[in-house]
């Protein structure tokens, strides 16, 4: 299998004040890769980053992210807020982190469907095929690194890829992090207009936006965000979508398997995959004011975790199904972290 370096390795300084006691150093190395998926044609955008110097990681401090249904992972999970991103926090705890964009996404390949009219074809990237893709990923970073497990880390529909992968590879996993867990649904999805889906669907800012902030309190809107960090991912994130940002009226397109998914499965009562698979210590997270995939999923969902070693439940006040972007992000940074971090041997 050949891996294409897509950018030549560079130093990033990072200026975090207080974190140089816990990493040891400021600067942080990052390489891009594109690796092949398991169909023929078909390339995944992974980037990683790690402490420089650091030469060796075991299989608990190694990661990989995987991103949600609408938006790349690199503008969300690596975009730098007042200086620092949430990859460049978990590196500087001395972590090898990766991210993957499934294909349609960022910078893996797009499906030629893609370049049509989205009517002229079906719903693409079911979760299926994302959960193969992230298991290209998984497999690409096993074997550069010579570990036999990992940690994985998903947000949104990530945490149906990352979860259902995880059932299907104990082996291959050694933690698992679940932000904003998706399961059966009892209302309308916020991606989901309605009607006959085409390949893809199309966003605009705007609506972005508005998708954001639904279910926030009106007074509390204004200061949820802080002062350009909606500009800055949103001019980020469109910029991945270089033919949608070209239309008179910037749009981001969106493969739509996953919404094709949740109206058979999720909002059919039939779940992709059984969550008592899992054999690992889980973490899920989750913020009050998520409209996207409310509370009611996260405590369904805690419960089918029937077979893992040990597991925790976080919910963090004031922020959204995007608290990674706001003002409370620091608080699911360091909840994450904590779970990473510690090393608890189950019923010691």
């Amino acid at each position: 299998m050949k891996v294409f370096v897509k950018a030549v390795m560079g130093l990033l300084l990072i200026a975090c004040a207080g974190m140089a006691a816990a990493a040891g150093s400021e600067k942080i190395v990052m390489q891009e890769f594109m690796v092949p998926s398991a169909d023929p044609g078909i390339q995944l955008y992974v980037r990683n980053k790690h402490m420089q110097g650091i030469k060796k990681f075991g299989p608990n401090k190694i990661l990989l992210y995987v991103h949600g249904s609408t938006y790349p992972a690199e503008t969300a999970f690596d975009l730098k807020l007042n200086g620092m991103s949430w990859m460049d926090y978990i590196a500087q705890h001395g972590y090898d982190v990766y991210l993957v964009d499934l294909r349609g996404y960022g910078g893996s390949t797009r499906p030629p469907e893609m370049s049509q009219a989205s009517e002229l074809n079906d719903p693409l990237v079911r979760t299926e095929t994302a959960v193969k893709d992230v298991s290209a990923a998984v497999d690409f970073i096993l074997k550069r690194t010579g570990s036999p497990k990992l940690d994985l880390l998903g947000w949104s529909w990530g945490t149906s890829t990352m979860g259902w992968y995880t059932s299907q590879n104990n082996d291959k996993v050694n933690k698992l992090v679940l932000y904003a867990p998706q399961w059966l649904r009892k209302d309308a999805s916020l991606t989901d207009a309605g009607g006959k889906l085409g390949a893809y669907r199309s966003v605009s800012m705007d609506s972005a936006k508005q998708r954001w902030l639904t279910g926030v309190p009106e007074d509390k809107k204004e200061t949820l965000i802080p002062a350009g960090w909606y500009e800055q991912w949103a001019k980020a994130t469109w910029a991945t979508d270089p033919v949608g940002a070209s239309q008179s009226k910037p749009v981001l397109r969106a493969p739509n398997g996953t919404v094709q998914d949740s109206r058979e499965f999720w909002s059919a009562g039939k779940p992709l995959y059984d969550p008592g698979l899992i054999r690992v210590p889980t973490f899920l997270v989750h913020a009050e004011w998520d409209a996207d995939l409310p509370s009611y999923m996260l405590h369904a969902y805690y419960a089918k975790l029937t077979n893992v070693p040990y597991k925790r439940l976080v919910e963090i006040g004031e922020g959204t199904h995007t608290i990674i972007m706001e003002k409370n992000r620091m608080q699911l940074f360091q909840a994450v972290q904590g779970f990473l971090d510690e090393d608890i041997k189950a019923n010691m």
